[in-house]
């Protein structure tokens, strides 16, 4: 990244305090931009849709009146993916960050983590792809040997021959799109996929 690059934000929140104070710290930093602040999911999918310079990475709140963070996800993940986003909610839970990250999340974080934590979550979003936190690894871990040793006991038979391709490649850790290149469909195809291998292992 280019040292004189600021990270362009968009604050997705309709609590217009949180909203201000997370403009504030951004605005005392000097890697990161407050693009603008949208007060809805809806705003927000509108301002992607139309403006003609899109933020780097989306903070997202998750519960708002006018289309919330889950539909935004949804909304965005029918599409080949045009921004990063990072989840903050004070409705944080362990047990979400598998959907979230179905969803195209690429971090999910409690709103009460310490700043200099989300700054340099941003940094990493930005400069990577996704961003866990040390629970989140030691929890996805454990997940995924249940899901290991369930696929051992149970025949593979249940598995159609796209869904073991798919789950190859995502052991190999890739992305959506790159698997989707590779297998020659849409991104959309593969998280389809992905929410059928969920249910069946």
């Amino acid at each position: 990244m280019d040292k004189d690059y600021r990270i362009r934000v968009a604050i997705v929140d309709d609590d217009t305090m949180t909203a201000n104070l997370l403009r504030e710290l951004f605005d005392r930093n000097d890697v990161i931009d407050t693009l603008y602040i949208a007060n809805s999911g809806n705003e927000l999918l509108d301002r992607l849709e139309n403006d003609s310079i899109r933020p780097d990475i989306v903070l997202l709140d998750l519960r708002m009146k006018d289309g919330d963070g889950f539909e935004v996800l949804e909304k965005l993940s029918e599409k080949d993916k045009i921004v990063k986003i990072i989840v903050m909610s004070n409705y944080y839970n362990l047990s979400l960050v598998e959907p979230m990250l179905n969803l195209g999340c690429d971090a999910f974080l409690p709103k009460e983590i310490e700043v200099k934590e989300l700054l340099e979550v941003i940094e990493k979003v930005h400069n990577y792809e996704h961003y866990f936190l040390e629970e989140q690894v030691a929890n996805l871990r454990k997940q995924a040997v249940k899901k290991r040793q369930k696929l051992h006991q149970e025949p593979k038979d249940d598995l159609s021959i796209r869904e073991i391709e798919v789950l190859k490649l995502l052991a190999q850790q890739l992305t959506a799109k790159e698997i989707g290149e590779k297998l020659f469909v849409s991104t959309k195809t593969i998280d389809a996929l992905k929410s059928n291998l969920l249910l069946k292992i």
